[in-house]
């Protein structure tokens, strides 16, 4: 049996600030081929968006978490790890504590999208316990037209995020 080493140098998650933004956009445009804009993080920090940056010993950003609380939902805006971080439980750990953080505020279901093509985030979000509600159709920008967006959905009052729950059940 092989005990967990836990590095010095993993990333530790703290608010983002304003100062934050152009390393959170060149972590955005690392990972994703149509990336947020300044504009969207700022609007996310300016209407009171739980807004969180994993920030590594060394100094840089690695990676980035925005989520809404509203009407008893919470809705995971965007997940992002820069890939050279990817694959190492970060996402992972993000989504655990923004989760943690939802129901402490009296969130009961968690919500997000997911691009049709993203097979990895749909993979990481169904093994958190996330189940499929519906489709958006034509919801991301794609290289020619539109891509279909899965809804996903997590009930968050019946168990610890951090564990597998119950499956959600659809209406």
């Amino acid at each position: 049996m092989s005990a967990a080493i836990i590095s010095p140098d993993r990333p530790r998650l703290r608010p983002m600030r304003e100062a934050d933004l152009n390393t959170v956009l060149e972590v955005e445009r690392s990972a994703y081929e149509f990336p947020w804009t300044r504009a969207i993080f700022r609007d996310c920090m300016r209407v009171g968006y739980y807004c969180f940056v994993y920030e590594a010993s060394r100094g840089g950003l690695t990676g980035h978490g925005i989520m809404s609380i509203g009407a008893e939902e919470c809705h995971l805006l965007n997940i992002c790890v820069h890939p050279e971080y990817q694959r190492q439980g970060l996402g992972r750990a993000l989504i655990h504590f923004l989760l943690m953080l939802a129901q402490r505020k009296r969130a009961q279901v968690a919500l997000l999208e997911v691009r049709m093509s993203n097979v990895g985030a749909y993979k990481l979000y169904t093994q958190l316990g996330f189940d499929e509600i519906g489709i958006r159709k034509d919801y991301y920008p794609a290289r020619q037209g539109r891509e279909d967006a899965i809804i996903l959905a997590r009930d968050l009052t019946l168990d610890d995020p951090t564990s597998r729950p119950k499956p959600l059940r659809r209406v």
